[in-house]
């Protein structure tokens, strides 16, 4: 089972002393909390996956383009949280993907946005027609601090919109598809 707080890449990654650009520290982070959804994992990676569709279910990230391989970009809509109303664009790349469990993307450190980010996305099979979906953020490098406390809180919040959102959608369309 994959934990969110302790993924592989943590492992490895380097300190913030270490790395000041992309170090990680656990106290930069946001977890969403973890959703028991009555659909098989297949479901939901199909529609974490089908980025054409995030506009009919997901209330956060309502546009997304993406070939979805390694180091391809992900465009992103997000609404904003902090302006309601407002639509925010935003740039990731595809840093990790294990079909039907990971799918993980992150922003990257460029000068004008010293603020690099890593989103995984982890469902987890609990049944045959049952899994978990938990979503985290880790904010990255020595300005991750500054991320955390000014946009921790309501990027918790709209991870958790998404995940709640995300167990609608798999449930509809699996029983719609099952009868």
């Amino acid at each position: 089972m994959m934990d969110p707080w302790n993924m592989p890449w943590m492992e490895t990654a380097k300190t913030i002393s270490e790395d000041p650009i992309s170090g990680f520290d656990k106290d930069w982070m946001v977890v969403s909390d973890k959703i028991e959804i009555n659909a098989p994992a297949s479901v939901v990676w199909g529609i974490l996956t089908d980025l054409e569709n995030y506009n009919a279910w997901n209330p956060f990230c309502i546009r997304a383009e993406s070939k979805l391989e390694m180091d391809a970009p992900v465009m992103m809509q997000l609404n904003s949280y902090t302006m309601p109303g407002q639509l925010q664009p935003n740039v990731e790349y595809v840093c990790e993907i294990v079909e039907p469990h990971l799918l993980s993307w992150g922003a990257r450190w460029v000068e004008e946005f010293p603020y690099p980010a890593r989103r995984d996305q982890i469902i987890e099979e609990v049944g045959p027609k049952r899994c978990t979906y938990v979503s985290s953020d880790a904010f990255l490098g020595e300005h991750g601090w500054h991320v955390m406390i000014f946009c921790g809180p309501w990027v918790t919040r709209a991870f958790n919109d998404t995940a709640r959102a995300l167990k609608v959608r798999a449930e509809t369309l699996y029983a719609a598809d099952n009868g």
